[in-house]
């Protein structure tokens, strides 16, 4: 008769010789749960989440330029989900990284940053293409995510030939042993193709839910797996077409319940308990959707309070409000590099942006008479909320 308890939930552990230690390795089993999830359970939740969902969707269809605000808000994901990993990049390090300005911040932080945004980016624009979401498109991110700076010795785009491990100083120490290398390729094609099943009856934020764990406990690269499994959640919801843009992100969630996060991914693991990692799954799927969505009115309403009082500028308008609506993109900016950027003179550019200050708008944070920054205070404050480094 066949286990109907939560063993069979629960995967199983092989014992590996590494460095004369005998190590327990974890080895998951396959996708969907055994025995299947309690939908009744989440009924609720799911309805709040998919409205939330829907209502920042079309909130997304509305704006006049969705562009702006994805600029953003990816390099806002890009910092959270760097900062879990340990990096101590601000936004405000990542936007002067960009403008060729020196960062507050480590280098190497970053630029392991900057690495992620240009992954995200990748990715999504081969799914556009009608790439699908596979194995081979996850390796294409994961080079892109380790092509520079820290983590770029770690065989980025490939996956894992040896053992790693999570915490400790070596696998016989460590909090959580991933499965052996010989084991990846069979429990990677069981995600792959749990990725592609569309006959499995789940609901889609569910098998986002489920994905996320599975990958991060197969943990299938020498580094980076944290970041990409954040991704993965996102990629899921825009290829299934839940989200046209790419404007969800847990990253904030799981920085600020990280100790909930972590005991939920190993509760998963020990007892097959997914419905509780679930629950707190949904809630953050609602909860970031709905702060998304009033995040994004609180920036419309800001731009266009900020349009009318230039428009009062009377004739230096038109040359600010060009200059402003390059700060919309670029909160942070020098005269030179905004000069070239937006094809003015550095001059006018100088002009528009003391007009700004005096109207409330900017602030120019140096004192300096030369290499002056300036920033639109308003707008980054909104943007910056949760991204203060962990310490």
């Amino acid at each position: 008769m066949p286990d109907t308890d939560h063993n069979a939930r629960q995967g199983r552990y092989v014992l590996k010789q590494f460095h004369g230690e005998t190590v327990r390795a974890f080895v998951p089993p396959p996708l969907p749960p055994d025995p299947p999830v309690d939908l009744a359970r989440f009924q609720i939740l799911l309805e709040q989440a998919n409205q939330a969902i829907g209502r920042l969707d079309g909130l997304a269809s509305l704006l006049p330029d969705l562009s702006l605000l994805l600029y953003t808000y990816v390099r806002k994901e890009a910092v959270l989900s760097s900062q879990i990993e340990g990096t101590q990049s601000s936004l405000s390090d990542l936007l002067l990284f960009e403008n060729d300005e020196a960062p507050g911040a480590p280098i190497e932080d970053v630029q392991e940053v900057s690495n992620y945004v240009a992954a995200m980016n990748h990715g999504l624009e081969r799914m556009r293409s009608g790439f699908p979401l596979s194995l081979r498109l996850i390796r294409e991110i994961h080079e892109i995510l380790l092509s520079k700076g820290r983590g770029s010795g770690k065989q980025p785009g490939e996956f894992r030939r040896s053992q790693n491990w999570i915490g400790g100083s070596r696998p016989g120490n460590a909090v959580f042993v991933p499965p052996p290398p010989e084991h990846l390729d069979e429990c990677l094609n069981q995600l792959e193709l749990f990725l592609h099943d569309e006959q499995t009856g789940l609901p889609l934020l569910i098998r986002a839910g489920l994905v996320h764990v599975q990958f991060e406990t197969i943990h299938p690269f020498l580094d980076g797996n944290g970041r990409l499994g954040r991704l993965l959640i996102t990629f899921l919801l825009c290829a299934q077409g839940a989200l046209r843009e790419p404007i969800l992100y847990l990253s904030l969630y799981f920085k600020t319940n990280r100790a909930a996060y972590y005991e939920l991914l190993e509760r998963v693991r020990t007892k097959g308990d997914w419905e509780a990692w679930l629950d707190f799954f949904l809630i953050g799927v609602r909860d970031t959707a709905e702060q998304a969505a009033s995040a994004a009115r609180e920036i419309l309403g800001h731009f266009s309070q900020d349009q009318k009082k230039i428009e009062t500028l009377g004739r230096p308008a038109a040359s600010v409000l060009r200059v402003f609506q390059h700060m919309q993109r670029n909160p942070i900016i020098a005269i030179p590099s905004a000069a070239k950027k937006i094809g003015i003179s550095a001059p006018t550019v100088a002009k528009s942006l003391g007009h700004m200050i005096d109207l409330g708008i900017l602030e120019e944070t140096t004192g300096r008479e030369r290499h002056r920054l300036f920033v639109y205070k308003g707008y980054l404050d909104i943007l910056n909320e949760g991204t203060e480094p962990l310490r």
